[in-house]
């Protein structure tokens, strides 16, 4: 029993080595780190569509806050005027009228007093938005320089590759010379 697994321990091993061996001829170095530049090129647009996205939510949320402000404005600006006018109608003792426009100033501060709110909520998320944007974009930098180097690394090892190839060419060459032979020029 154990020398039939010795043996199929044996086989296992020599196919495995065969296999490996394949595979060895098929890989081509220079194949392999060009597929690694445009896999990590992929993940750099990917990257850029995600701070693009980002950015895009950002500014969303600093319009929706621009236009809560504008709202805050228009109605205090709009209960001022309803106040005054109710002043007015109060003056010249017509309390009919007074009273409508202090509820009219009313409903006006209430809504700016919520745009208010909206603006003073949307503070924190739109802070920590400029920081994820901020280090999105640091790191898609990052990335940037990153495959800089890496493509600056395939080309010097394509270039190593290339001489060691003509150096073992070369070394053939000189083999097959034979040095003591003179018509073997």
């Amino acid at each position: 029993m154990a020398k039939k697994r010795s043996i199929w321990a044996r086989i296992f091993g020599i196919g495995k080595a065969n296999a490996n061996a394949a595979l060895d001829a098929l890989e081509d170095p220079q194949k392999m780190l060009d597929q690694q530049v445009r896999d990590y090129t992929n993940n750099i647009a990917q990257a850029e569509s995600a701070v693009a996205q980002t950015i895009g939510n950002l500014r969303m949320a600093e319009d929706d806050q621009a236009k809560a402000m504008d709202e805050a404005k228009s109605w205090g600006s709009k209960a001022l005027a309803a106040s005054n006018k109710a002043e007015e109608f109060s003056a010249a003792g017509d309390v009919t009228n007074a009273q409508k426009f202090n509820q009219l100033a009313t409903v006006a501060i209430q809504r700016q007093m919520a745009a208010e709110t909206k603006v003073k909520n949307l503070a924190p998320s739109i802070a920590s938005q400029r920081e994820v944007v901020a280090k999105l974009k640091d790191g898609l930098n990052t990335m940037g320089k990153k495959r800089i180097e890496l493509v600056g690394k395939r080309d010097e090892l394509v270039a190593r590759a290339r001489n060691a190839k003509t150096q073992g060419q070369m070394m053939e060459t000189l083999k097959a010379l034979d040095m003591n032979d003179p018509t073997s020029e």
